[in-house]
């Protein structure tokens, strides 16, 4: 039995979270963005300003204008696309190619590639640019570090060993950053100009964090976890404020400062919507229903429509004793990213 303190503690904890909806948020799939071609996909960015979406598949990048939703560009022949960063006042973005273990830097207004290919460590995933240093940081899964880049020369000028999986990033733009360590159920805090760790702090109640947002006015971290649960942390002390349930499969989250409102996605097929009712209170607004395995996604703060990658896929074939546990293929042509909003 537990003693009345701890009782009491645990129901004060509990009460950062609203146990019921407060009000559905109303967001539904708007349109649908059919793109074709074949691959998987993974991280997307959003260039709200100059309104173009980046969306990793397969071997390019689709390049697509926010306002028409029509398809302007592809940068080809990349090798296991995981993400995609801009430096828009150096007129550059880099993508990690996480089968070559190289970063692909490309100019913004021709969506061309520019340079040659800069080695990084093992299986570049997340990548980040950092204003403040106009420096760049991939987020290497299979060699369990970062490596820094000179956004500029292209040279890199160091790697940074976290010890663990490296998986999302998210920067305050002066100079901090944090990334969830996926394998290791903790959160990193980096500083970007002396390339160093600065602290470590685990996420429990969460487990296995992937998905990370950012809320840079009040110094929140919003980390989705494994185990259907999203942590809110203070990023200057690395204390867990609050939590909340999410989906199943998180693999991306955003917020929205203008709506005050945490989005996470799942592989299960929906998209949790959760308001900030003050930095440590939160409530569950709605659990929208996407498609399977649109588990990514990237938010457009001046429209706050949420973008999720998705196809149709095969049903999976029989488990050999080679392949126990075979994937599904998808069907060629039906990549498309869904348009959800009010």
């Amino acid at each position: 039995m537990l003693k009345p303190r701890v009782l009491f503690a645990l129901l004060c904890s509990a009460s950062v979270f609203a146990q019921t909806p407060s009000a559905h948020a109303g967001y539904k799939v708007l349109s649908h963005i059919k793109v074709g071609g074949e691959g998987g996909w993974d991280y997307l960015t959003v260039d709200s300003k100059a309104r173009r979406l980046y969306v990793s598949h397969g071997t390019e990048v689709d390049v697509i204008n926010l306002d028409t939703e029509a398809v302007e560009a592809r940068i080809p022949n990349l090798k296991g696309v995981h993400g995609i960063a801009l430096a828009p006042e150096l007129n550059r973005g880099f993508i990690s190619n996480g089968q070559e273990g190289t970063v692909t830097v490309f100019a913004l207004d021709t969506s061309k590639e520019i340079e040659s290919r800069i080695k990084v460590g093992q299986n570049p995933d997340a990548i980040l640019y950092e204003p403040s240093t106009k420096r760049v940081f991939t987020f290497n899964g299979r060699s369990k570090d970062i490596s820094v880049v000179d956004a500029k020369s292209g040279e890199v000028l160091g790697t940074i060993a976290v010890g663990g999986k490296p998986e999302f990033a998210v920067t305050d733009g002066k100079g901090l950053i944090w990334v969830n360590i996926e394998d290791k159920s903790e959160v990193v805090q980096l500083d970007a100009k002396d390339m160093k760790v600065l602290n470590r702090w685990p996420v429990a109640p969460g487990e296995e964090p992937s998905a990370l947002a950012f809320d840079v006015a009040h110094h929140r971290l919003f980390s989705g976890s494994g185990n259907k649960t999203l942590v809110v942390m203070d990023a200057k002390t690395g204390k867990v404020v609050a939590n909340a349930p999410i989906g199943d499969g998180v693999d991306a989250a955003a917020f929205d400062a203008g709506k005050k409102r945490v989005f996470t996605s799942q592989g299960d097929g929906t998209m949790t919507v959760i308001h900030q009712d003050s930095p440590d209170k939160y409530s569950v607004e709605d659990t929208v229903k996407t498609a399977p395995r649109a588990r990514t996604m990237a938010l457009d703060p001046k429209t706050h429509k949420v973008y999720l990658p998705t196809g149709e896929f095969e049903p999976a074939p029989a488990a050999t004793a080679d392949n126990p546990r075979p994937r599904p293929h998808m069907k060629p042509g039906s990549f498309e990213i869904l348009v959800l909003g009010e």
